[in-house]
């Protein structure tokens, strides 16, 4: 048959002048607009990663203070003027050191080179002598007394911005002993007053105690007045040579010759012997068992003693052994003294503490077990003393001079130690890592260590992204691979939404409404969790084993308008049962108004269903209402959109032609899905769960919100926790510009930046490595 004949087309028009070349060439504007975006995006590119840049070296500049030591700068030599020496004491502002002669005189020198305010303190000559830095009292020991010096100081500022200090004395207390005394102490609280001193009598050496107490009337406070004076000596082992009275005066504690500390509490019916030890009984018996020095840390709830070979160790009041009573015990081991401790002496602002062995003096800090700062004095040390704010020392050399220092240690609470290692905080049973910012009283110790922060970020995330990305993949899968396009544009919109919730709203529902919700229901959670799953593998199952002809019945795309219907009656199914089940599992007796069990009439106890009492008892954790369950569910619903989004696009991107030849080699839609498509899009995927992960790290306020909030390591997902970001939100608005917590709070978001910077990059790595290893032709 013949084919009808095809009209030639246009015959092709020849290189030269009748060629129109102007429809092939690109218009200048539409190339400089090209290279101008180029340019844009190379420039804004760079901002960013300078602004990045920046953020994190403005965060590290802020938190590297925090490692530094102290630094002390010399500022004024006085000479001491009261012939000798024995003690130093220094004012609230560090500009009126006070020098005590053994005379009894006390002069108060000016760094400015004013002559020298000299007074009679006390009448008699100075055997001993103690500076009790908290009420910048001089205790002094003559003949047969204890005298207590307050020294005060009145500061009046000038037009001109000038400050005048004015010192001044007073004698505040006067107590009888019974003979000459080798070592006092004193302290004075509201209603009591306790003074001790080691004193000789009748050939012997024994400690001396009198207890003082004031009584109230309806026309007020009465003045101190005796209530009872004890001999220790006879309770000693050993002869006693060091004693101390603690701040709130219930309590004094003796060294002996031998090394033994006696710690004694003076209650209604007297002084109590609670404890008896030797801090250094790991050394040979004998002379390296004594003690040197011996001082307490402020706070008076922890001492510091000096062994002659040099040992610094801390002890601590802690109750040993779950005991209801708090006993001394060795919590740290300070660095090593160069030779025998002459003197030491405590802060009133912190735990830092100053000891001097001859030339050399050495600034510790007892919460840490660091060493702030050494150096060799001018002469030896014979006393020292902090200014009230920490910021100057004042030391007598043994040279009749008086060396006034300018301190600057701002951080002295700060360091690797505190914020990535174990600490043995005072009262604490053991050491351990804890994070607690503030306290209800002065002497309390800033505890700032961040390995519970980021163990909390780290369960907070683990929870979060266990109950996420099982539901984001599987359903990114199911609307990549299965679902009909006709739902795919709608639902996967409508879980990009999802995404543009705020997390307070989210926080807000999970606190009010999430917690009430799940906290008696928790068995019915567990049902959903075992069911539910259980339930949708055995209807696919089941699905796979009709007929071609039987599963020909739904459209293609369509199941999931079968399947969720069903699976949602499952669920309530599921959840209604967990009464049931928490009857028969998790039963705790009934208790009755006096706490104990009810027994029924077979003498048994009758049992409950009650999961929140089971819990405890059967794991030994404890159960809290907003725990990490509420936070998974709330910020995985948070996280959910963004893998789901991310996921669901690397899977649409992979060629259908991969699809084309898996199905024509005969392999089913879900073994194409699994093995082929799943592989080949498994750098996105991966990408997917990574930017989920920092999601979640990041998630501040339902953390906030929902948990309650305390730094505790528990991997129980039945309590909570508190991360790196909320840790930020909480402390930032009460913490002083340039304080300690301040700058941590820096370095807690330093650690966030570095952490998910680190994911960041193995993730990028990860996703090379699999989109070469799946890569297509």
């Amino acid at each position: 048959m013949n084919q009808p004949a095809v009209p030639p087309g246009p015959a092709p028009v020849p290189p030269g002048p009748g060629r129109d070349d102007a429809r092939f060439t690109t218009p200048r504007a539409t190339l400089l607009m090209d290279r101008f975006m180029t340019g844009f995006i190379k420039v804004g590119g760079g901002v960013v990663i300078v602004a990045v840049l920046g953020i994190m070296v403005f965060i590290a500049s802020q938190s590297v203070a925090l490692f530094s030591s102290a630094s002390v700068r010399p500022l004024a030599t006085m000479p001491a003027v009261v012939g000798e020496a024995v003690a130093v004491a220094l004012d609230e502002w560090g500009e009126r050191p006070a020098v005590l002669g053994r005379d009894g005189s006390l002069a108060f020198l000016d760094p400015a080179g004013a002559p020298a305010a000299t007074v009679k303190a006390v009448d008699g000559t100075v055997r001993c002598v103690r500076l009790d830095p908290l009420r910048n009292a001089l205790i002094i020991g003559l003949a047969d007394r204890i005298e207590v010096v307050d020294l005060e100081y009145e500061a009046t500022v000038a037009a001109d911005g000038r400050r005048t200090v004015v010192p001044s004395h007073r004698t505040v207390m006067r107590c009888d002993l019974p003979g000459p005394p080798q070592a006092v102490s004193f302290a004075q609280a509201d209603t009591r007053a306790l003074a001790a001193a080691v004193v000789s009598v009748g050939g012997r050496t024994t400690v001396h105690a009198q207890l003082l107490v004031r009584q109230r009337s309806l026309g007020g406070e009465g003045e101190l007045k005796p209530a009872g004076s004890w001999d220790l000596g006879a309770r000693l082992n050993g002869e006693p040579v060091e004693v101390l009275v603690d701040e709130a005066a219930e309590s004094a504690v003796v060294a002996t010759a031998s090394g033994q500390v006696a710690w004694f509490h003076f209650g209604e019916a007297g002084p109590e012997l609670r404890q008896s030890f030797q801090p250094f009984d790991d050394r040979p018996a004998g002379p390296a068992r004594a003690i040197v020095s011996m001082a307490w840390i402020f706070g008076d709830v922890s001492l510091s003693v000096a062994s002659p070979d040099g040992a610094n160790r801390i002890l601590s009041l802690h109750r040993k052994d779950g005991g209801e009573v708090r006993l001394f015990g060795r919590t740290k081991d300070m660095p090593q003294l160069p030779g025998v401790a002459t003197f030491q002496t405590n802060s009133v602002r912190n735990k830092a503490y100053l000891v001097a062995c001859g030339k050399d003096l050495s600034l510790r800090y007892a919460t840490t077990a660091a060493e702030r700062w050494r150096a060799a004095a001018a002469a030896p040390v014979v006393a020292a003393a902090f200014s009230a704010k920490y910021h100057r020392i004042a030391v007598l050399g043994a040279d009749r001079q008086v060396r006034l220092s300018l301190l600057d240690d701002p951080h002295p609470e700060a360091g690797w130690g505190a914020f990535f290692g174990r600490i043995w905080y005072e009262g604490a049973p053991g050491p351990d890592w804890t994070w607690q910012s503030s306290g209800a009283n002065d002497d309390f110790e800033p505890k700032l260590s961040m390995v519970p922060l980021i163990w909390g970020t780290l369960k907070a995330t683990f929870y979060a992204l266990l109950f996420a990305m099982p539901i984001a993949l599987l359903a990114a899968v199911y609307t990549a691979e299965f679902m009909h396009p006709r739902f795919k544009v709608m639902i996967k919109p409508a879980v990009e939404i999802m995404a543009s919730l705020p997390s307070v709203v989210l926080g807000f529902l999970a606190a009010l409404w999430l917690a009430p919700i799940l906290e008696p229901r928790v068995p019915s959670v567990l049902c959903v969790a075992v069911l539910l799953p259980l339930a949708a593998i055995i209807i696919g199952w089941g699905w796979s084993r009709l007929t071609p002809a039987a599963r020909s019945l739904v459209r293609p795309g369509y199941e999931f308008l079968f399947l969720v219907p069903l699976l949602v009656a499952l669920g309530a199914l599921a959840w209604h049962l967990g009464p049931v089940v928490e009857s028969l599992c998790f039963t705790v007796p009934v208790l009755g108004q006096d706490g104990r069990p009810l027994l029924g009439a077979d003498g048994a106890p009758l049992m409950v269903g009650d999961f929140a009492r089971w819990w405890p008892a059967a794991s030994g954790m404890s159960y809290e209402g907003r725990n990490s369950l509420v936070v998974g569910f709330m910020m995985g619903f948070a996280v959910i959109p963004i893998i789901f989004t991310i996921a669901e696009d690397s899977l649409s991107n992979v060629p259908n032609a991969l699809r084309s030849g898996s199905l024509a080699l005969g392999a089913s839609r879900w073994q194409t899905a699994m093995r082929v498509v799943v592989p080949t899009a498994s750098a996105g995927i991966f990408s997917a769960v990574m930017i989920g992960l920092g999601r979640a790290i990041g998630e501040t306020m339902i953390v906030v919100m929902a948990t309650g909030n305390t730094a505790i390591m528990d991997p129980n997902i039945f309590n909570g926790m508190r991360t790196l970001s909320a840790n930020i939100a909480v402390e930032l608005p009460e913490a002083p510009q340039h304080s300690t917590l301040y700058r941590t709070l820096f370095l807690g978001a330093l650690l966030l930046f570095l952490l998910t910077f680190a994911i960041n990059t193995v993730a990028e790595i990860m996703r090379a490595r699999l989109r070469d290893k799946y890569k297509t032709v």
